[in-house]
């Protein structure tokens, strides 16, 4: 039982529920109730400690449904993204702790197996829980533990995922009895694109079709008419009835897998009933539930993009909390969306590309301007990055807005679709770097390594606003013809006045920020401001090294480097991504080719996987603030023989 007063007092039926089976010991006309308990939580701790909102919100009676009916942890339940799963941590155990969600030491705002041993898979990128779900069921059936079930819970926007097709396609081609949970809400972050999306909203199946068919179908079974060996034979018989009966062709059908549905995803009692009826049908099925993104509180209804996120709002009025700063810098993120936008107009050869996050990246700013030359391709970031190097091979100019960790899913096509043929195809990577709250899923550490050793590409990261609209220019330019990678952070940028004329930068050069003795630092991308920090607090205990704005990761600034490793002692590197393979090896790889003599320390994110809490908090504990620089740079000095 809860010790939290406040819960006892307001909430009393989630107070009495510490797993799923104290949910199993109430009547089910009580789960409405436990709805209705559970909406009322989320909105009173997200008002003030921000996270995912409306999602978590939509999938309320699914998440209550799910842990009534099946006997989780041994069941497996596979969340897919995780945005919705809010009320899934509630009720397994975590409801006194979820003030901590999203904040250092607390809970991971997304399911993680080392959290809790409900959470059975990590979630965070979409369109991966049909495919672990399937592992899980013919793992199930492997090792003979027929009474395991296993669930996948994915979105109407998740399911156009490639990876999701894949899963389906093997659902039907291995003996499992997997169960997918399809909570279409017709609405994911932005809205969802494509052939698939328009299905999605289009798809009606007739619920007295789906009665009759599973009815009969128990009745031959209890009869002894058919069993599992000729089910195979029904099913298309079915398929076959259906298509002629409602003139429609079911996706999910065409795949063998049994479909039910559409029903209201917000009928509780209903759903407790529909689990219930299919949880031990044998072969793969699949129940189609219709939800609201942000159900149960009118602001997130109205407006579910702006409430996918929200940040801290007033709990009674839904008012969002604005910053109350007089003057902010442009988040990194606009400046590429505004500057696009101003350099497609005036270079027709410019098209825009990003898969399915127009308004995370900014990419909506050209999708308003220029529509017939934006395109949101959906969650298929492989399919973005090989559609762009079509339209580049035809003589366009492909800009690609994507996050960080999720081209980490497009690699193979950077490397084969683009890199090989070296297409001039102009990578905008946001949320390079610690990403905060988000945690372990989402930060983009992993890039500036993963692009440096491709053959032929250019990787840059910005300092600031007018080095990105810079970047952004050069890389348009006619005479440019090589894949580009720009990638820029998570938040705001540094400056008042970003919006500079734009003037081409030579690749491959860096700049020199200030002179010094002895040490010189060498950083790259926007921690070059916190670097600056360093030196200055440096130069107050009359401590001066030298400080230079890299720019370029590749190629690597032969000039900076040559004079480095002739004139000082001591070099470090500073980065906002992975030690093993960024700035700092290339570094050393430079000076071991050149046989110079030169230490290296290099400061950033160590080889292991960070997890949640404020950026602030991140860099500290991966000793790229400006405290842990100054102390790297002081035992440094204290160890140097005298200059």
């Amino acid at each position: 039982m809860t010790q939290d007063p406040y819960i006892a007092e307001h909430f009393p039926l989630l107070a009495a529920i510490d797993s799923p089976a104290d949910l199993k010991k109430l009547k089910v006309d009580e789960l409405p109730a436990v709805c209705d308990e559970l909406r009322r939580f989320i909105v009173h701790e997200l008002s003030t400690n921000p996270g995912h909102f409306a999602s978590s919100m939509g999938a309320v009676e699914i998440v209550v449904a799910l842990h009534y009916v099946f006997d989780t942890p041994k069941d497996r339940i596979v969340w897919d993204v995780g945005h919705q799963a809010y009320a899934h941590k509630i009720l397994t155990g975590r409801r006194d702790r979820f003030k901590t969600n999203r904040k250092q030491g607390g809970l991971s705002g997304f399911p993680n197996p080392a959290e809790s041993e409900y959470d059975t898979f990590v979630a965070g990128h979409a369109s991966n829980s049909i495919s672990a779900a399937l592992g899980m069921s013919i793992a199930a059936e492997l090792s003979q533990d027929d009474g395991r079930h296993v669930v996948a819970v994915i979105g109407d926007a998740s399911i156009s995922g490639g990876l999701a097709f894949e899963g389906l396609n093997n659902a039907s081609n291995h003996k499992n009895n997997l169960l997918i949970i399809l909570n279409d809400n017709d609405m994911s972050i932005d809205r969802p694109v494509g052939a698939l999306g328009e299905y999605m909203t289009e798809l009606s199946t007739s619920k007295r079709y789906n009665t009759i068919r599973y009815k009969s179908y128990q009745f031959l079974r209890r009869h002894g008419v058919i069993g599992d060996s000729g089910k195979g034979v029904v099913l298309r018989f079915n398929n076959a009835m259906k298509s002629l009966l409602t003139g429609q062709q079911n996706i999910f059908e065409g795949l063998n897998i049994r479909y039910f549905g559409p029903f209201d995803g917000h009928d509780v009692k209903r759903l407790v009933k529909v689990f219930g009826e299919v949880k031990d049908m044998t072969g793969p099925k699949l129940v189609h539930l219709h939800t609201v993104k942000g159900k149960g509180y009118a602001p997130a209804e109205a407006d579910p993009t702006t409430w996918h996120a929200p940040g801290r709002f007033d709990e009674a009025t839904g008012e969002r909390v604005k910053d109350r700063a007089e003057w902010a810098p442009l988040k990194y993120q606009d400046v590429f969306g505004k500057t696009l936008v101003e350099l497609a107009e005036a270079n027709e050869k410019i098209v825009g590309i990003t898969a399915a996050m127009p308004g995370g990246t900014s990419m909506s700013l050209m999708q308003q301007a220029l529509p017939g030359r934006t395109f949101d391709v959906g969650i298929s970031e492989g399919h973005a990055v090989t559609f762009a190097g079509g339209l580049a091979k035809e003589g366009l100019k492909p800009f690609v807005a994507i996050y960080s960790s999720f081209l980490q899913r497009a690699y193979d096509e950077i490397i084969h679709d683009v890199a090989i043929a070296q297409l001039p195809v102009t990578f905008c990577i946001d949320r390079g770097g610690l990403v905060g709250e988000d945690g372990v899923t989402h930060h983009g550490l992993f890039d500036l390594a993963y692009l440096r050793c491709i053959p032929g590409m250019v990787v840059a990261a910005p300092s600031n606003e007018h080095d990105l609209r810079n970047l952004m220019y050069t890389s348009q330019l006619p005479d440019c013809r090589v894949p580009f990678a720009i990638r820029y952070p998570r938040g705001r940028g540094v400056l008042k006045n970003w919006q500079n004329p734009m003037q081409e930068l030579p690749i491959g050069r860096g700049r020199k920020l200030c002179d010094g003795r002895r040490v010189a630092i060498l950083s790259l991308g926007h921690i070059t401001n916190i670097a600056a920090q360093a030196v200055e607090q440096l130069r107050d205990q009359g401590i001066e090294v030298a400080h230079y704005d890299m720019i370029f990761l590749k190629p690597l600034d032969d000039g900076i480097m040559s004079h480095v490793a002739g004139a000082f002692q001591h070099v470090v590197t500073v980065e906002d991504g992975t030690t093993v393979g960024g700035l700092g090896s290339a570094v050393g790889e430079w000076i071991t080719a050149h046989g110079t003599p030169l230490p290296v320390t290099r400061l950033g994110v160590p080889d292991r996987f960070i997890d949640q809490g404020t950026v602030a908090q991140q860099q500290a504990e991966c000793g790229i603030d400006a405290a842990s620089i100054v102390a790297a740079i002081q035992q440094i000095i204290n160890t140097l023989p005298p200059s």
